[in-house]
C-alpha cells in the first residue's frame, strides 16, 4: 500500500506536472494508492464561504489517471463515489482519492466518507479532514486526511492536538445505521478499523525556534531538530495519537520553500514570502495490527512551498491470505463527497 501526502499550496496543476516520480518510486508495483491532497484550492474567503470548485479535483485525477493507468498500457480507471446517503460538510481545499487495482475492486465493500470541519468557528472547512472507510475481503481500512491548525507560535501545538482529538471523536461511518443487519465488524467510529493510516499537512512545527536552530538547519543537523519537533514532544508527552506509530524520518523539513527553488523562506529580507522557521508539517502515521512501513520518504518536486511525502506499507490481511490478481488499477475517490 503506497500512502502519499501533499500541501500544493493552492495551485492548480499544470498539464506538465510531473507527478510520477513521485507516485512510481517504489520497487514493487502497490495493490492500493491512498493519496491525500491539502489546499487543491486557494483558502480565501471566496473559497471558504462562496461556491465550490471542482476543476482542481478533476485536474489532479486526471493526471494521477495518467501515471497509474497509462492509455494503452493498463486500461483507463473507473471511478465509484461513496454510497454515503447523507451529504457531509463542505470541505475546502482537502482531497483525499483511493486507487486499487481492478482485479480486487469488486472485493471492497462497505464504503464510506466522513468530513469534520475544524476552521473558522471550529466548524468551517478551510481546516479539518476527509476520512474514508472501506472493506477489503474482512479487513476495515481507515485513512484519514487532515490539514490541522497553521501558526508556529508556542502554544498552537494545543490547538493542533484538539483538532485530533475533535476529528477522532466526530468522525462517524453512518452505513452501520443503515442496514437492517449490519455485520458485527462494520466499524463506525476512526479507532473501530482494524488498519489506520492517518495523513496530511499536520502543521506541527520546531518548539522554541532560536538561533541554535539556525544552526542546526546550517548544518543540515535533522537528527538534532527532530527533537524540538512539536509532533514527536507531543506524542511521546501522551497528548497527541497515544498508541499511533510514525517512522523515523530522515529527510529534511517538507515546509516552508520559496517559489520554485530549494531554499527555505527564512531570514529572506528581500522576499515577498512568508518567513517561516522549517518544520515537518507534513506526516504519515499508523495504527493497528499486520502493518509494516518499508520506506517513508519525500518527494522533491518544486511545484509547491510543500514537499511531498510518502509511505510504503506491508499489509497483512486479517485471513493471512491476499490474492494480488491482475494488473489494472480502479480508482475510488471522496471528489463529490468534500463538497
Amino acid at each position: 500500500m503506497f500512502v502519499g501526502t501533499w500541501n500544493v499550496g493552492g495551485r492548480p496543476p499544470h498539464r506538465g506536472l510531473n507527478l510520477r516520480d513521485w507516485l512510481t518510486s517504489t520497487p514493487s508495483s502497490p495493490d492500493i494508492y491512498v493519496l491525500g491532497f491539502q489546499e487543491i484550492v486557494p483558502l480565501n474567503a471566496g473559497n471558504v464561504l462562496g461556491p465550490e470548485d471542482k476543476g482542481p479535483a478533476g485536474k489532479w485525477l486526471s493526471l494521477i489517471r495518467q501515471v497509474l493507468n497509462p492509455a494503452g498500457i493498463h486500461g483507463d480507471a473507473s471511478e465509484a463515489d461513496s454510497p454515503s446517503a447523507e451529504k457531509p460538510p463542505r470541505m475546502v481545499g482537502i482531497f483525499l482519492c483511493v486507487w486499487v487495482r481492478s482485479s480486487i475492486m469488486h472485493r471492497i465493500t462497505a464504503l464510506e466518507v466522513s468530513c469534520v470541519g475544524r476552521g473558522i468557528m471550529g466548524c468551517m472547512g478551510n481546516k479539518g479532514s476527509i476520512s474514508i472507510s472501506m472493506t477489503l475481503e474482512r479487513t476495515t481500512f481507515c485513512f484519514i486526511c487532515t490539514h490541522l491548525a497553521s501558526g508556529e507560535k508556542d502554544g498552537d501545538e494545543v490547538r493542533r492536538n484538539s483538532d485530533v482529538a475533535e476529528i477522532v471523536k466526530r468522525t462517524r461511518f453512518q452505513q452501520s445505521r443503515r442496514l437492517a443487519a449490519p455485520p458485527p465488524h462494520l466499524p463506525e467510529t476512526i479507532l473501530e478499523h482494524d488498519k489506520i493510516i492517518w495523513l496530511g499537512d499536520l502543521n506541527y512545527r520546531l518548539a522554541s525556534a532560536n538561533s541554535d536552530t539556525h544552526q542546526l538547519l546550517q548544518k543540515n543537523d535533522w537528527e538534532s531538530l527532530l527533537q524540538k519537533d512539536q509532533l514527536l514532544i507531543e506524542q511521546r508527552a501522551g497528548r497527541v495519537f497515544a498508541g499511533w506509530e510514525e517512522g523515523r524520518i530522515y529527510f529534511p523539513p517538507t515546509y516552508k520553500y520559496l517559489a520554485n527553488s530549494d531554499i527555505y523562506a527564512v531570514d529572506q529580507a528581500k522576499s515577498r514570502e512568508k518567513r517561516r522557521i522549517p518544520a515537518w508539517c507534513d506526516r504519515i502515521l499508523w495504527r493497528g495490527k499486520g502493518m509494516k512501513q518499508m520506506s517513508y520518504v519525500r518527494g522533491e518536486s518544486r511545484f509547491s512551498d510543500h514537499r511531498p511525502v510518502y509511505s510504503l506499507f506491508s499489509v497483512l490481511m486479517n485471513d493471512g491470505l491476499f490474492d494480488r490478481g491482475g494488473v489494472k488499477a480502479a480508482a475510488v475517490d471522496s471528489r463529490k463527497r468534500e463538497g
